[in-house]
């Protein structure tokens, strides 16, 4: 059982690439037409989420299946990207107040000879494979035999700013692979500044010859370069409890704890144990599967099930917090699966606001920006330093 006396805390739930309908600046980045939410809706016939339908999510967007509530017992609006870019990097930073002016560097025709020869003597290993834009379920298919043939990392990228290194866990060994992707985040830095190393290990052959990636997956991001909302929490003695790879996206930079999650289900127990902690504390929760598993593999069914699968937990997570617990709900970009691409999406991003014990919500707009997440929670703790990057929405779903 949760303790009740506890202080209230601030939540924040991202799930990850649910985008809720295209930017103005959607057509720069080959976006034109997505919405997540609505076209993964449209795709499956409608949607199945009385919780989240309850709390205002089809006042957000038009959701098949998931009609405007007349009386949401939350707020609700949409947020607007102002950071350059497109990834979960850029995303979750702009949310805690670290606005991109530049999109971190990306490579649709592989990696420099230059960059890849200084991975490959800081590592030692014996040379790479593939080293282009590829799906990751994909390339250890079409490599893996090589690859533990030959002991060379199969590297590889997509649109979004990542060098990505797929290792067979026990031909090459799951710590060899972290080894190797920490000495790729020193050689990726300056004009050539990723915005994440991905380790992906992966096992098999199984009986019908597949590889398969395994939930052992290691982020390796770039440091933030300013102070963040997570910062200022910390210097504050507010602690970060994030779940999932809220810990690796910031380099556990100010992020106290973040457990690793296997899946969406993993990763929302995790979240509900987290809400429930006695100490004081900010709880920052990311379930990556919408993205992972069924956004970039243009998987709109898949992607539905999750939603709705998210959608039947929601009771769980109300319960666990505590009168005056504040819950954001929102995400970090799109992935509309059923667009012909495979990678990311230019979108407005998800807004749900709720006070627990405040039973009615607002319609909190279009904000100008995804720092507008990270204010609000500073002004929820009542700290005198902000960011100054975003506006605070607290008023507005307090009612104060």
């Amino acid at each position: 059982m949760f303790d009740a006396t506890r202080e209230p805390r601030a939540i924040v739930l991202v799930l990850d690439s649910v985008g809720a309908g295209e930017l103005p600046d959607a057509a720069e980045y080959g976006d034109t037409g997505a919405n997540t939410l609505g076209n993964t809706a449209r795709a499956v016939g409608g949607l199945k989420m009385p919780n989240l339908g309850a709390m205002g999510l089809g006042n957000i967007t038009e959701i098949a299946g998931v009609a405007p509530s007349k009386a949401p017992t939350a707020s609700w609006g949409r947020n607007a990207e102002r950071s350059a870019g497109k990834d979960t990097t850029t995303g979750h930073w702009e949310m805690m107040g670290l606005v991109l002016k530049q999109a971190f560097p990306t490579y649709p025709d592989g990696f420099p000879e230059d960059v890849l020869d200084e991975f490959i003597s800081k590592t030692g290993v014996p040379g790479v494979l593939g080293n282009y834009a590829a799906s990751g379920t994909v390339i250890i298919q079409d490599l893996g035999d090589e690859h533990v043939a030959t002991g060379k990392p199969i590297v590889y990228t997509s649109a979004d700013s990542v060098f990505q290194v797929a290792c067979h866990e026990e031909a090459f060994g799951l710590e060899r692979l972290y080894e190797v992707c920490a000495v790729a985040r020193e050689v990726f830095q300056g004009d050539h500044c990723v915005g994440r190393v991905i380790a992906r290990p992966f096992i098999g052959p199984d009986a019908d010859g597949q590889y398969t990636r395994t939930h052992r997956r290691k982020d390796y991001a770039v440091k933030p370069f300013e102070p963040t909302v997570l910062d200022l929490l910390q210097d504050s003695g507010v602690d970060v409890f994030g779940v999932g790879k809220i810990g690796d996206i910031f380099d556990w930079q100010a992020v106290t704890s973040s457990p690793h999650v296997t899946d969406n289900m993993d990763g929302f127990t995790k979240l509900v144990n987290e809400v429930r902690r006695p100490e004081q504390g900010f709880v920052f929760a990311n379930l990556v599967d919408f993205d992972m598993l069924w956004g970039h593999r243009n998987d709109a069914a898949g992607y539905a099930g999750g939603l709705e699968a998210v959608d039947a937990r929601m009771p769980e997570l109300l319960d666990a917090m505590v009168d005056g617990d504040l819950l954001i709900i929102t995400a970090d970009h799109g992935c509309d699966p059923t667009m012909p691409s495979t990678d990311h999406s230019r979108e407005y991003t998800p807004l749900i606001a709720k006070v627990k014990g405040v039973d009615r919500g607002v319609d909190l707009g279009i904000r100008a920006t995804f720092a507008d997440i990270g204010e609000t929670v500073l002004d929820f703790y009542r700290l005198p330093n902000s960011c100054g990057r975003g506006a605070s929405f607290l008023p507005e779903v307090t009612g104060a």
